[in-house]
């Protein structure tokens, strides 16, 4: 199967998420729904069960639109002293609009980060036992080894 993986032109991760397409193929959905990422591409056949970016895309989206919005508002409430009806009739619009449009591609590129740095589900005998894989708090016994 590695052979295979080769052969493929992948894409940018960057560029992949973006396009919301395979990170693998570039070709191939990423989604089966508005957020929900389909089983495998439907193109090369990608498995994508090690894609799992959590609530990581909902907080850099909430996070990057909130400052941007929330700086845009502070400025026009301050430079147009617009009435209140109207401060909420653009404002939340554009935080609901900002999160939006941009959940789904940050999402997607999560999920090619995921794929291009081969991240998986942590394992606890990666670390080795107690006492051994270089980590101790005595510095005078890992300079002996």
């Amino acid at each position: 199967m590695e052979a295979s993986v080769a052969s493929y032109d992948s894409p940018s991760s960057l560029s992949a998420g973006l396009r919301c397409r395979c990170p693998r193929c570039g070709e191939g959905k990423l989604f089966s729904g508005f957020l929900t990422i389909a089983k495998s591409c439907d193109r090369c056949g990608l498995d994508f069960s090690f894609a799992d970016p959590a609530d990581g895309p909902a907080f850099f989206v909430m996070s990057g639109v909130g400052i941007l919005v929330t700086a845009a508002w502070a400025w026009w409430a301050v430079a147009a002293q617009p009435p209140i009806w109207a401060q909420f009739a653009v404002v939340v619009p554009a935080l609901v609009a900002g999160c939006l449009g941009t959940l789904r591609p940050v999402k997607s590129w999560l999920v090619a980060e995921q794929y291009a740095h081969k991240a998986e589900e942590a394992r606890w005998s990666s670390t080795g036992r107690h006492g051994e894989g270089g980590f101790t708090i005595d510095r005078r016994k890992a300079s002996d080894r």
